[in-house]
């Protein structure tokens, strides 16, 4: 059994969306430890100062100052995580952002769901895929 603690790093304005996936990450049954940003410009400065180094990325599309794709063609450019998966969460369906995040190396794009349940079963789905097959 796989035992080792994976690194997840979140990058979100809103508190409450942040602390419902923490909710969760922690309701996954995975053994993920997640960081946290309010915004893009510390999320990059924290991870070009290789303060942590996470496992996976989730970006929320809509923030102040950078938005979530900007954030992500800024984090490519980061040599040692650069090829560390990027998923791009946002409560936007809108098909152009998904493609312009696709387009732009994120590894998935996904929508906020309503519910915690839904929220957990696609965390669960986007680790195993991203991150390999782990405990739940």
């Amino acid at each position: 059994m796989n035992t080792q603690i994976k690194k997840c790093l979140l990058v979100d304005d809103d508190q409450d969306d942040r602390e419902i996936f923490q909710i969760a990450v922690t309701e996954t049954g995975n053994n993920i430890e997640c960081y946290f940003h309010s915004n893009a410009i510390d999320a990059i400065n924290s991870l070009k100062a290789k303060i942590y180094r996470p496992d996976i990325i989730f970006l929320d599309l809509n923030m102040p100052m950078m938005t979530g794709i900007q954030c992500l063609i800024e984090i490519k450019k980061i040599e040692f995580i650069s090829q560390t998966p990027i998923i791009i969460y946002s409560t936007s369906s809108d098909p152009r952002f998904h493609s312009e995040a696709l387009m732009n190396g994120a590894s998935a794009y996904i929508t906020k769901p309503h519910k915690l349940s839904e929220l957990v079963s696609i965390l669960k789905t986007t680790f195993n895929r991203e991150l390999g097959e782990m405990p739940s």
